[in-house]
């Protein structure tokens, strides 16, 4: 019996999908995992099971949370389209509109969608850095500002693996006098009670699962000067996000700490034309933003991997092949991910604690995924 490993609630359809996460518990795949799904606005799947510690001592709960990496990179893009679809943010517009000390080192044309879509050219830091200054918002966003870009903007996308949430987010807070972290609280998270954390308070550490590092880490798999540069400065160790200062940060690009069932029903809002839980928080023409072409290629740090990207998400292509045209889909180091099927009013998410090598998902999300697909035909 599946209900012996996995937890909660799946309509009666769906409960193959249920056999997959258990089969993947029972095989060590996965050491602690949750899954959900919503279709127009219900959540018709929310399941979770495992271990929150690699010692087993801790259960994998209901209310279970961990760091997703850059699944995180949702919630950041979801902010700057609430503002975009509210005319305080104009994703064409320079950022030096907003962040006058950015138009440095022939930085004055970049916009705030090419930020979003990673073809900024700002990918990393060029000065040397330690995940000490990851925790010091002035530091690493003015030094961003001065430095500048490795490639010519606008020319193709390269993975702003750790940068593009203080890019993001001091856009945010030049326009709302607020941390990212506090705008996506007050005007998402807390409207619709939803567990996901961008800066996470103590009181909530007891809940946070370990993540359990790849074999292989993303820093060795860098094969030249952009992808190192990005990736080792400074390095990225999943040991981090055990500590009260990574948590208690705000990386608003890697930094964010949920489960599935509160990436999966934030996100609702996207998948619904604008509206959760009864609340309209975005226009139909404002979600449908996300969708439009920023930049495609080869991307220069993600290995050379064919991408497009909309504003702030993946959209459906060679790497990642989405239900249609109206998906748009990103995930986290690690086995994360999200997708979100506007056509089909639909939301997806896998957050799991043992993490695999991959950075927008794996084979896990993708099986759990494939069979919400198949039965739905």
């Amino acid at each position: 019996m599946t209900d012996n490993i996995v937890h909660g609630t799946t309509q009666d359809r769906f409960a193959p999908v249920r056999d997959i996460m258990a089969a993947s518990l029972e095989s060590s795949a996965d050491l602690g995992a949750s899954f959900c799904a919503t279709i127009d606005g219900e959540t018709v799947i929310d399941i979770w099971g495992g271990w929150a510690d690699e010692a087993k001592t801790r259960p994998w709960e209901a209310d279970t949370i961990v760091n997703v990496y850059s699944t995180t990179k949702t919630m950041t893009a979801l902010t700057a389209l609430l503002l975009a679809d509210r005319g305080e943010l104009d994703f064409n517009a320079p950022v030096a509109k907003y962040w006058p000390e950015f138009a440095q080192n022939g930085k004055d044309n970049i916009t705030t969608a090419q930020l979003m879509s990673h073809s900024s050219g700002l990918s990393g830091w060029e000065e040397k850095i330690s995940v000490a200054d990851l925790y010091d918002w002035e530091k690493v966003t003015s030094l961003l500002a001065a430095q500048a870009p490795w490639w010519e903007p606008g020319s193709q996308p390269g993975y702003h693996a750790v940068t593009q949430g203080y890019l993001v987010g001091e856009v945010v807070r030049r326009i709302t006098g607020k941390s990212l972290g506090t705008v996506f609280r007050e005007e998402i998270a807390e409207p619709l009670d939803a567990d996901f954390h961008i800066g996470l308070a103590p009181e909530h550490d007891h809940r946070v699962a370990d993540l359990i590092p790849p074999v292989v880490g993303a820093a060795q798999a860098a094969a030249n000067d952009i992808q190192r540069k990005t990736f080792t400065n400074p390095p990225i160790n999943p040991l981090d996000t055990r500590t009260r200062e990574w948590r208690g940060a705000e990386i608003p690009a890697a930094g964010g700490t949920g489960n599935a069932r509160s990436v999966s029903e934030i996100h609702v809002m996207l998948a619904n034309g604008g509206v959760a839980k009864g609340k309209r928080f975005l226009s139909e023409a404002g979600c449908r933003k996300a969708l439009e072409l920023q930049s495609e290629g080869n991307d220069l740090v993600l290995l050379g991997l064919p991408l497009k990207f909309g504003l702030g998400f993946g959209l459906t292509g060679e790497v990642v092949q989405l239900p249609n045209e109206n998906s748009m889909f990103w995930g986290g180091y690690g086995g994360s991910q999200i997708i979100i099927d506007m056509e089909n009013r639909m939301t997806c998410c896998y957050v799991m604690n043992k993490m695999g090598d991959g950075l927008l998902g794996d084979m896990r999300s993708a099986d759990l995924i494939g069979m919400v697909r198949a039965v739905l035909g």
